[in-house]
């Protein structure tokens, strides 16, 4: 028998939480002497705990617990509800990261409202070039539906194409067209520069066309931070007279294994408003 003080610090909770689900009925001491009222618990009343515990995390009331537990709910059956819950609780922490980059990256563009030069900003033509691509849709053309969507169409693409024995690919493009749902949802390519004659098994490979005039920047860092440096080129367009004439294109010139030190130009086609 241990002393509820006792059976507390092995349950690793606390003594007061003890004493109310002793007065709710949740779990009872085994044994509670008469003449002093001092309360005792026995080992394999931990197990009882662990599961009141477990429940309440899943997001269980205490009444809703007592009940679960008088049908008495099996170890496997728990443990897949705790699988699912923290299934559940791992999503959200993803999500709340998420939308903390996006915070930072909104609060980055603030702060720098009317300080970021634009003098780095340069008209050019690009030209047309051959690529392999890989295409999904988004949700959205904020960094945080269109993140989740290409990565991992990159490393299709490179997988394929050095499944089929391309070598000498890159640097990687990626360019957006609306997906035409009235939603705000885009069309993603992920492509990447290739040589004449490749083919691959289930990869697009054609000439993609070039721009006439594009006001081009160079964006350092992870793509998750491009907004500030978007919002500057999009204030330059619209001071030098320009009006937009379609969604930006992306060259990445250096992708390092930390986006910190990525380097990539964001291209806009532009036209004479």
């Amino acid at each position: 028998m241990f002393a509820i003080g006792d059976f507390a610090r092995h349950g690793r909770v606390s003594v007061r939480m003890l004493r109310h689900y002793d007065g709710i009925g949740l779990l009872r001491p085994a044994h509670v002497d008469p003449h002093s009222g001092y309360r005792f618990y026995s080992a394999d009343q931990l197990a009882r705990l662990n599961r009141v515990i477990a429940l309440k995390d899943l997001g269980f009331t205490l009444e809703q617990v007592g009940a679960i537990l008088d049908d008495e709910i099996g170890a496997d059956e728990l443990r897949g509800m705790l699988r699912l819950r923290r299934t559940e609780l791992e999503t959200a922490l993803e999500e709340a990261r998420a939308r903390l980059a996006q915070v930072g990256a909104r609060l980055r563009a603030i702060e720098s409202e009317g300080r970021m030069s634009t003098q780095d900003v340069v008209v050019k033509k690009i030209p047309a070039v051959r690529i392999a691509e890989l295409s999904a849709a988004a949700a959205g053309f904020e960094p945080e539906d269109i993140t989740p969507v290409i990565g991992p169409l990159y490393g299709e693409l490179c997988g394929r194409l050095e499944a089929a024995g391309v070598t000498g690919f890159g640097p990687g493009i990626a360019y957006y067209e609306d997906a035409g749902k009235g939603d705000g949802s885009v069309v993603v390519h992920a492509c990447m520069t290739v040589p004449d004659g490749t083919e691959a098994e289930g990869v697009r490979v054609h000439v993609l066309a070039g721009i006439e005039e594009a006001a081009t920047v160079v964006h350092r860092g992870s793509m998750d931070d491009v907004l500030p440096t978007a919002q500057a080129l999009a204030s330059w367009i619209d001071t030098n007279g320009y009006a937009s004439a379609g969604y930006a294109r992306e060259l990445y010139l250096e992708c390092p294994e930390d986006p910190a030190g990525w380097v990539t130009e964001i291209q806009e086609p532009i036209r004479r408003s």
